[in-house]
């Protein structure tokens, strides 16, 4: 192979999930977060999609790679399967040998550990991959078992990734009770130009570069147009570009190893080719309304009596934190990674502490969660947050009319909860 040519310790470019070699953009950084959430949440249930070769089974296996020993996982990539199957599949992945049991059984089971792992002081996680390949019958499996809780939490948390299609079917009509229950859908796009070329950097690097260009800018650009910045396809057209490379002893990628490559391939530019959504963030948030882009409220940033930031708020969730993966940056030393977030509703918006160091302060007392008021302010490290509410009439309206509805955000009565105070943990 190519490695001494190029001075490499291993292949940059294998298609199987690494984590050693994950990229992570803005994007992928936020996919990873929300996943993160679930760990935060007693009630966590996140749904990624992405195109095929997008980067959610890296994601996903760097994910689980980081968990701490008390996080008990269950993962199912198999989801051509039936319920029994799924339920058989995710008690092996327990430790059990169910395959004698019948369905009550089975449900028995399942029940009686997730229950036993919360009073343990465990948290139980279950990633099922390629998602959109479950049928509506094991789909409904995992709605119930979503709802397995004690009298205060739930006691699984619940990660879909899978295709776009994903989507498709869990916004149908008899899918409506497992929409509910999700918190947060996140569609993973692809890479930027510059992304592109920063991941193509990284993966080389990781396998022993040193910083030495490997990859003409020209080379680049045109990677670029032929994968559109799906990773997998980076990966594809690199790899056969060094080969090209190294069939003429050649220890730089130009961009006529690229074409070579490109022909042998037999691609056309990746423009051509698909009809998917461009390079847009897709925060899908969990309340379907026709108000989902509307500007419900303003979070007013300030340090020492001075406003140094406005953020609009939306329908959805936004994260806070002193990472740039957040969506509300606070660049501070008494603020953690992740250390909040804000959930917006027509019904009202809610702060909930993310088991930050320092906390957040409503009101003079420290909360864990928090239904905001016109006008509260929130107290981060040496930071406020101050919320305006900035809900028109006809919302207020909407939002009192399906107060007891019950909408995939929650009813009135949820927000309520989800208000209860205390102090959170340090």
């Amino acid at each position: 192979m190519y490695l001494d040519l190029f001075r490499l310790k291993e292949l940059p470019f294998r298609l199987s999930p690494d984590p050693q070699f994950l990229y992570l953009s803005k994007h992928h950084s936020r996919a990873k977060a929300y996943m993160e959430s679930t760990i935060w949440f007693t009630d966590g249930f996140v749904v990624i999609t992405g195109e095929i070769g997008s980067g959610k089974t890296t994601l996903i296996e760097s994910f689980l790679r980081e968990l701490d020993r008390e996080v008990v996982v269950a993962q199912i990539n198999q989801t051509q399967i039936t319920p029994i199957g799924f339920l058989q599949g995710l008690l092996v992945q327990f430790g059990f040998s169910p395959f004698k049991m019948n369905k009550a059984e089975l449900l028995s089971t399942v029940n009686s550990f997730l229950i036993e792992q919360y009073a343990a002081g465990r948290k139980v996680v279950l990633v099922i991959d390629e998602a959109q390949n479950l049928s509506n019958r094991v789909l409904e499996e995992v709605r119930l078992l979503s709802g397995v809780e004690t009298t205060k939490d739930k006691t699984l948390r619940i990660i879909l990734a899978g295709q776009p299609e994903l989507n498709d079917k869990l916004d149908a009509p008899e899918m409506r009770q497992l929409a509910q229950r999700i918190r947060l859908r996140f569609h993973l796009t692809p890479l930027s130009k510059e992304d592109t070329t920063a991941y193509v950097l990284h993966r080389l690097e990781v396998a022993g570069s040193g910083g030495r260009a490997i990859f003409t800018d020209a080379a680049l650009a045109l990677l670029y147009r032929y994968t559109g910045g799906v990773p997998r396809l980076i990966n594809t057209l690199c790899d056969t570009s060094m080969m090209s490379a190294y069939a003429i002893d050649k220890d730089t990628v130009d961009e006529a190893e690229v074409k070579t490559a490109i022909e042998e391939l037999q691609w056309v530019e990746y423009a051509g080719r698909t009809n998917r959504m461009p390079r847009t963030e897709m925060v899908v948030p969990v309340l379907r309304s026709v108000h989902a882009d509307a500007v419900l409220g303003r979070l007013l940033v300030a340090t020492d009596g001075r406003t140094i930031g406005d953020k609009p708020l939306k329908i959805g969730r936004l994260l806070v934190g002193r990472t740039p993966e957040n969506d509300l940056q606070i660049d501070s030393q008494y603020v953690s990674r992740h250390h909040c977030q804000v959930t917006v509703a027509l019904e009202g918006v809610v702060i909930e502490d993310l088991n930050s160091t320092n906390g957040i302060v409503c009101r003079g007392r420290r909360v864990r969660r928090q239904l905001l008021n016109d006008g509260d302010v929130i107290v981060i490290g040496r930071h406020t947050l101050t919320y305006v509410d900035e809900r028109p009439g006809t919302l207020r309206h909407v939002a009192d009319s399906t107060a007891g509805d019950q909408s995939p955000t929650g009813s009135q009565e949820t927000l309520a909860g989800a208000a209860e105070t205390g102090n959170g943990p340090h």
